[in-house]
């Protein structure tokens, strides 16, 4: 792990914590055997532009405002690298997209919105392409209640690469459970996004140094690679 790296947790976790964490130091790396999880990128996450997301919210209460706006194109960079080197990619959305039910148990303890028809539709930049896998969700965690261990296990995979919103649930949720299931948990720091920047940060600290490799998008050909050579994961 390395300490040189411009991890966007930096500026706000003090220098001696950094040194006492220095036992999760260890070799970052992607597996044999990859696949990407696309987790909950609603049209209603992405706000129309680059907007505060005091802003942002006021055209609907999920939006994550510029954070999300940001993350755009680091996602969809990483979807193309995946999609030509035929990785396979898993999608999750709510439950709520598939029944239509508001009442249906949900993610988080957030006072529930009316919402349209649409807002839980795929992000057009986003939308699965014919094999890719979708996942319906009633929880955080893409594990709960859902089939997607089957789907994994059925593919052999053996390292999830993880992209989407947001950082502090349903993105941590997911990779504490995928390495509580023993996979190799890869996130890509531009790929996740948070309504809280500070959130994003701490979140992303803890889940690097205790259960996923944080990688930077700009370093994913070294990483790919490295998993090429040398021992087989």
């Amino acid at each position: 792990m390395d300490d040189v790296k411009d991890y966007c947790w930096q500026s706000v976790v003090p220098r001696e914590t950094l040194e006492i964490y220095k036992a999760y130091h260890r070799e970052l790396y992607i597996g044999s055997r990859p696949a990407l999880l696309v987790i909950d990128l609603y049209n209603c996450v992405f706000p129309p532009g680059p907007l505060p997301l005091s802003e942002a919210v006021d055209i609907h209460p999920s939006s994550c405002g510029e954070n999300a706006w940001n993350a755009i194109q680091p996602i969809a960079n990483l979807i193309a690298f995946s999609r030509d080197r035929q990785i396979p990619i898993i999608h999750t959305t709510s439950g709520a997209r598939r029944s239509g039910n508001q009442e249906h148990v949900r993610a988080t303890n957030r006072n529930a919105t009316q919402f349209s028809v649409v807002d839980y539709d795929f992000y057009p930049v986003f939308k699965p392409q014919d094999k890719e896998r979708i996942i319906y969700k009633d929880r955080a965690s893409a594990f709960f209640g859902t089939p997607l261990i089957a789907h994994l296990t059925q593919l052999g995979i053996n390292t999830i690469m993880v992209c989407g919103e947001s950082t502090s649930g349903c993105v941590r949720a997911t990779v504490v459970d995928g390495y509580s299931y023993g996979f190799h948990m890869v996130v890509f720091e531009e790929t996740v996004f948070d309504r809280s920047t500070l959130s994003h940060q701490i979140n992303l600290f803890d889940l690097h140094h205790k259960y996923a490799d944080v990688l930077h998008l700009c370093d994913l050909q070294m990483y790919w690679s490295q998993r090429n050579g040398g021992d087989i994961r």
